[in-house]
């Protein structure tokens, strides 16, 4: 199973799509929010049989998504949020707090546009960072892939977008 996540395009979809191209065929695509009414148009550049999450992030306005959602990936359970409401800016421990209190195993947020990711204590936590306005050291346009291999296992790959695009 192949799982790409995203987060933080704000309409500018060119290294999205590009990305989409360069990875399917996916099982899921995860938009972790700020995609700022671009729902339909990355609907149309997944192939078909795609799974597509998304929640909605601080810039989402006029958004019908959701605020965050649980969802099962194999045998994980899975909490998708921009985390803007865990103030993620400041760090991660509200988060991963909720994530404890709610018995997720994986935790997927968005919001600060830098890529992170740690285990603690068996909880995974990651961002993919922000495809679109990257803020961490280098500022490289960012995403991460997500693999269940065959015994069920997750595995995670942070990937980043070149000088000439993908």
């Amino acid at each position: 199973m192949k799982i790409l996540i995203v987060s933080d395009t704000h309409r500018l979809d060119g290294n999205l799509k590009k990305v989409i191209e360069k990875t399917e065929p996916l099982d899921m695509l995860i938009h972790l929010g700020d995609s700022e009414g671009s729902e339909v148009k990355i609907a149309g550049w997944v192939n078909e049989g795609c799974e597509l999450e998304m929640v909605l992030g601080n810039n989402d306005f006029f958004s019908n998504l959701e605020r965050e959602k649980e969802i099962m990936i194999g045998r994980y359970r899975v909490l998708l949020t921009h985390g803007h409401y865990y103030n993620v800016s400041l760090g991660v421990e509200r988060l991963e707090q909720e994530a404890r209190y709610r018995q997720i195993d994986i935790v997927m947020y968005g919001h600060t546009h830098r890529p992170f990711y740690e285990v603690n204590k068996g909880l995974i936590v990651l961002n993919p960072g922000s495809l679109s306005y990257p803020r961490q050291e280098g500022r490289k346009p960012s995403y991460m892939l997500m693999e269940i291999d065959e015994e069920g296992e997750a595995h995670f790959t942070l990937n980043f977008v070149g000088k000439g695009g993908v």
